[in-house]
């Protein structure tokens, strides 16, 4: 007992860091301008933007979000450059209906399988890249994701008002099944935590990284950086991509959350998450045994100590097993301590995705299963399977 009351107390003063010092990675007010105040406080003309929208099998999910993206409404000059990325279900064939249908219509660009060294997203952002015509910004967005109407004038605005040269916002996912409700909030609440979005913001500090499904470029900034060719490996690219822009003579970026960016796509049970965070975490630690080693080891003091230090001190108090230094009172103590912290730092995605605070408390079982996914992240890495995505391995065996 009284090792689980040191351990509780390791893992009550690390949330108490956390809480207080780690960024505030935990708050979910890094957010955009409203859209609709944006477009009438513009002076003068308006960028000129390229939409590059990478889609391998997407033929499902386009009708639901390519004509929000064509919609949009904005002042300047705007084009959509669709790659459909050797696509097997007709992704291309859909987009040129859809494209039939509205105002302003894409460049519908038939990519290939990408070379040694390239993953298929970078490939086919290049391919898109290569299209005719310039811009004074690239709008890099996912097939899934959904625009609502001003969501490009609010980004262009943002990264004209403050000299930005990156402008991201981590899309709304998809929370409607129980596995999704269960565990898409925690997926964003992680993300945060490893790159607070206060410090990514911060132009000195180190913390760089970018939500892949809407990334907003100043296309000068990115070529003085050496362009896609710098990270065209990288499986994490949204993360590579705010780290090149960010690193490369100290330029101004910005990452936040949007409610009105929302991704349609559905990881409706536990496998579908279970996949999707295996096929990139493993490369998130570096493809290192070390790394994670420590990661097991930090998430289960962050995550599983607190409760069971608080269960079992409980427990001992009920059965009178407290000794003269009252091990299983500090046990009960320091684990509902740091429980109690841990949860109230979840409250605020949960509320951002309208779900009750009173899941707060299931964090540290959601935690365990991403721990599982990591370490099946690194299992998968091992058999050569790591990094498979739409019928692509893309991390080569070490």
């Amino acid at each position: 007992m009284h090792i689980l009351a040191g351990l509780a107390a390791v893992a009550l003063l690390a949330w108490c860091y956390l809480l207080a010092a780690h960024g505030g990675f935990w708050r979910t007010d890094q957010r955009l301008p409203p859209a609709a105040a944006v477009p009438g406080s513009a002076p003068g003309p308006w960028p000129s933007v390229v939409a590059v929208v990478p889609a391998r099998n997407e033929a499902e999910v386009l009708p639901a979000t390519l004509p929000t993206l064509l919609g949009q409404d904005y002042p300047g000059e705007f084009r959509v450059v669709l790659v459909d990325d050797a696509s097997e279900d007709g992704t291309g064939e859909v987009a040129r209906r859809l494209a039939g249908t509205a105002e302003r219509r894409p460049a519908v660009v038939r990519g290939s399988d990408p070379p040694p060294g390239w993953t298929g997203k970078l490939w086919a952002l290049g391919r898109g890249l290569a299209a005719p015509g310039g811009s004074d910004y690239l709008l890099f967005t996912d097939a899934d994701i959904a625009h609502a109407p001003g969501t490009l004038a609010a980004l262009v605005r943002a990264a004209e008002d403050d000299r930005r040269d990156l402008v991201s916002q981590m899309a709304l996912l998809r929370a409607e099944t129980a596995a999704e409700r269960a565990l898409i909030p925690a997926f964003v609440y992680f993300f945060a935590k490893l790159y607070p979005f206060r410090r990514v913001n911060r132009p000195g500090a180190r913390t760089a990284a970018a939500a892949g499904g809407c990334v907003l470029v100043r296309r000068r900034a990115l070529e003085a950086a050496g362009g896609l060719d710098r990270i065209r490996g990288a499986l994490i690219d949204d993360v590579a991509l705010g780290r090149l822009i960010k690193r490369a003579g100290g330029r101004r970026t910005w990452l936040g959350l949007s409610t009105s960016v929302v991704s349609r796509r559905a990881y409706p049970r536990l496998a579908d998450v279970w996949g999707m965070v295996a096929r990139s975490a493993y490369t998130q630690l570096g493809h290192s045994p070390a790394l994670l080693a420590g990661t097991v080891v930090g998430l289960l003091l962050l995550y599983a100590v607190p409760p069971v230090a608080s269960a079992a001190g409980l427990v001992g108090v009920a059965l009178g097993a407290v000794g003269a230094d009252g091990a299983a009172v500090w046990s009960a103590g320091l684990g509902l301590a740091a429980w109690g912290i841990m949860s109230a730092t979840y409250v605020p995605m949960l509320l951002l995705y309208r779900l009750s605070p009173a899941r707060a408390p299931t964090l540290p079982a959601v935690a365990v299963l991403y721990l599982a996914m990591t370490v099946d992240s690194a299992r998968r890495h091992r058999r050569g399977r790591g990094g498979a995505w739409k019928g692509r391995t893309l991390v080569s065996p070490r």
